[in-house]
């Protein structure tokens, strides 16, 4: 290769399905930091892809609107038994049938081993090779658009996985400037920084535009520093926001942040994820009070949770709305979902108060048919000093929560994974078949209500949620809930659960 302007080396091109590597200062091999295909694993050679020869078949996809979908959130490795993108695309018709218009997928960025979570990812412009590759996510993506869902896709923009990194091998990628929970920060605000910049911006970029995504999740944007003008993030969304209108496609921007931030929202994301609602619901489900549950407890701290985009001036449909996620589930110490926490009862009130409330509502795979298998965290690092560190920081962080280190699954188990897979067979029987109808009305339902206004009202243990003809009446203290919509063509007049 041979050095150009601003310490960039420029070499020849390669030809499609070439694999590859680089060699810095007599080291290496080392894959290209842009890698768009890791088919041996983060430590393996590159290969070259030709984007523009996949046959797609969404030319006439212009994408949905987030303030009317239902959003659907999996893991594609535990979501079936074979953890595969194709995999994925067989239960599309359970999604369709469910009534979702988006799937939120965790992030598929090449990370180290066969089985994670993702947000360790090493080589973010490659699509986990275990999972399929390029070519499987971009079946997927088309097979969910002739299904009329679109796809939302999480990336971590704020720190790197700990094995495979070699982005700083490359160029001033990292800062000491600034530090995270992972250590140093990504170089955002610092000298040199502007290639770092258009490194992460285009990554983003070319999921929209190369795999036709319709959406990007921002992982933990609390956690990426930035003390320049514009921030990142606010630059990331005009970008894509400009990409879609070139595209000709509604295109989004969902960040994670704890509470609600009107300057990110300032930013021109398009919507936020809100804990702040699902703690408070939560707490009144479980009884749970230990670590960050501890300020929440009454039912008017749901109430305030409720009401707080409106007493902010903001608008509901920009924020998420939630009972379960993969961080409320898989950050406990066995894993365990609403199912294995509460009763029927208190499982269909789960379901009833995101669906119907005015938020953008979320569910976790498996949460629509109180899926009995766990979500745990799992982790494949192949070098065992990061793997022992992963074990240690898992047992570290449950302490807070009072939960015992032999009671911490280590995500380094291969059985951690198999565990969290979901079992097909149980939506086909009882109770499993009822939760999951009792979901599929809810959305039905939530579809007839387009931008009805909200009104909230609550005692000691109960809340009454009203949007126009359809009341949610909850009753904490036995786990009941009440929906009517009797005016609503085609519902039932009163459904009652217990």
């Amino acid at each position: 290769m041979s050095p150009a302007e601003d310490g960039w080396w420029a070499g020849p091109g390669l030809p499609a399905g070439q694999d590859y590597a680089f060699r810095l200062d007599g080291g290496g091999p080392l894959p290209d930091p842009r890698s768009p295909w890791q088919p041996s694993g983060v430590h393996g050679p590159s290969r070259t892809v030709e984007h523009g020869s996949f046959p797609w078949t969404d030319v006439g996809w212009r994408g949905r609107e987030l303030a009317e979908a239902v959003v659907y959130e999996l893991h594609v490795g535990a979501f079936t038994p074979e953890g595969t993108f194709e995999a994925v695309i067989q239960k599309l018709d359970h999604l369709v049938e469910l009534g979702v218009d988006a799937l939120e997928l965790m992030p598929v960025a090449e990370f180290s081993g066969d089985r994670g979570w993702g947000y360790d990812g090493a080589d973010l412009w490659a699509p986990h090779h275990v999972y399929g590759g390029p070519e499987g996510l971009k079946r997927l993506v088309d097979a969910c658009h002739a299904r009329g869902l679109a796809v939302i896709l999480d990336v971590v923009y704020n720190h790197l996985g700990p094995e495979g990194n070699y982005l700083e091998r490359f160029g001033p990628y990292f800062t000491g400037r600034h530090h995270t929970p992972w250590g140093k920060a990504i170089n955002f605000d610092g000298p040199r920084s502007r290639p770092v910049r258009d490194f992460f911006i285009e990554n983003g970029l070319m999921w929209l535009r190369d795999y036709h995504l319709d959406g990007l999740r921002l992982d933990a944007v609390h956690a990426i520093v930035d003390d320049s003008r514009p921030h990142i993030v606010e630059e990331l969304a005009a970008r894509v926001h400009d990409l879609g209108r070139r595209l000709e496609r509604r295109l989004w921007v969902i960040a994670e942040e704890p509470s609600i931030n009107p300057t990110l929202l300032g930013y021109g994301v398009d919507a936020q994820w809100n804990d702040t609602f699902h703690h408070a619901l939560h707490v009144l489900l479980t009884g749970e009070r230990s670590g960050y549950y501890a300020p929440y407890g009454t039912v008017a701290d749901l109430a305030a949770a409720l009401r707080e985009p409106r007493s902010l001036g903001l608008p509901y449909t920009r924020f998420l709305a939630y009972s379960q996620d993969h961080d409320q589930v898989g950050n406990r110490a066995r894993g365990d979902r609403l199912s294995q926490l509460v009763d029927g009862g208190r499982l269909r009130l789960a379901g009833a108060l995101p669906l119907l409330s005015p938020f953008v509502p979320m569910v976790f795979m498996g949460e629509e048919w109180g899926a009995s298998t766990p979500f745990l965290f799992f982790s494949d690092h192949r070098d065992p000093a990061v793997g022992r560190a992963t074990t240690r920081g898992r047992v570290h962080e449950f302490q807070a929560f009072g939960w015992r280190a032999e009671d911490v699954p280590d995500p380094q188990a291969r059985s951690s994974f198999e565990r969290s897979k979901l079992d097909w067979s149980e939506p086909a029987r009882e109770p499993h078949r009822g939760l999951l109808g009792w979901y599929r009305e809810l959305i039905r339902l939530r579809k007839t209500l387009g931008g009805v206004p909200l009104e909230v009202e609550e005692a000691e243990d109960r809340l009454l949620m009203t949007r126009g003809p359809v009341r949610v009446s909850c009753d904490f203290a036995k786990g009941r809930v009440h929906v009517e919509a009797a005016s609503v063509p085609g519902s039932a007049r009163r459904t009652d659960t217990g």
